[in-house]
């Protein structure tokens, strides 16, 4: 079964337009507080993790499909050049096209990771991302509660703590200002990445060398 989770710390108010626009046919979630976020080790959208008949994670969090690609955006019309997208369909096929192998075959296709490789690739929560995680639920419950000055501290070391956690990052502009969460501030992060990448690489056959 397919569930989708949005990370909205707004609600099902700020998630039902994009729910509605994809229009989907299986059970879609909005997550207020991040929990499955910071369960998971999810710290971008898209990213999706496996979970077997038997409760077993095969494979851990990772970008499904997704890539840099978005950074070439232009930022006043939003557009994307088409052998960019012509990537973007390519990568989702791919990433599709493995997730309908591991329904077909189970543990048997080559995507199922072993234990052990499931260890290797999750990173656990550091002290640093630990804190994180409170100081932005922090932040949200004072800027919930109209204390929007002192959840602006806590916010700020959120992202100090946790910068490549872009789920909290995101957020944390939303609240400050919820009409342009793709604002400036927004490109000004992604464009101190430099050479680093946005989305982390997946680790799978056609997909990991780009």
């Amino acid at each position: 079964m397919v569930i989708t989770v949005a990370f909205e710390s707004g609600g099902a108010s700020a998630a039902r337009p994009w729910i509605e626009l994809a229009k989907p046919t299986h059970p879609a979630l909005v997550d207020v507080e991040h929990r499955v976020a910071e369960l998971y080790e999810m710290v971008n959208v898209p990213m999706a993790v496996w979970i077997d008949e038997a409760g077993r994670i095969v494979r851990p969090a990772e970008p499904s499909g997704a890539s840099d690609g978005f950074r070439q955006m232009n930022r006043e019309t939003f557009a994307l050049a088409p052998e960019i997208m012509t990537e973007y369909g390519r990568r989702a096929q791919v990433y599709k096209d493995a997730l309908r192998d591991w329904v077909r075959r189970g543990a048997e296709s080559e995507h199922v990771l072993s234990a052990q490789e499931v260890a290797a690739r999750t990173l656990g929560p550091s002290a640093a991302d630990a804190r994180a995680h409170a100081c932005f639920a922090l932040a949200r419950f004072l800027a919930e509660n109209g204390r929007a000055d002192e959840a602006h501290a806590h916010f700020a070391e959120a992202v100090r703590l946790a910068p490549e956690n872009w789920s909290i990052r995101r957020q944390a502009l939303w609240f400050e200002s919820p009409e342009a969460p793709g604002g400036p501030k927004f490109w000004s992060a992604v464009d101190a990445l430099g050479a680093r990448r946005y989305y982390r690489p997946v680790r799978m056959r056609g997909l990991d060398a780009i």
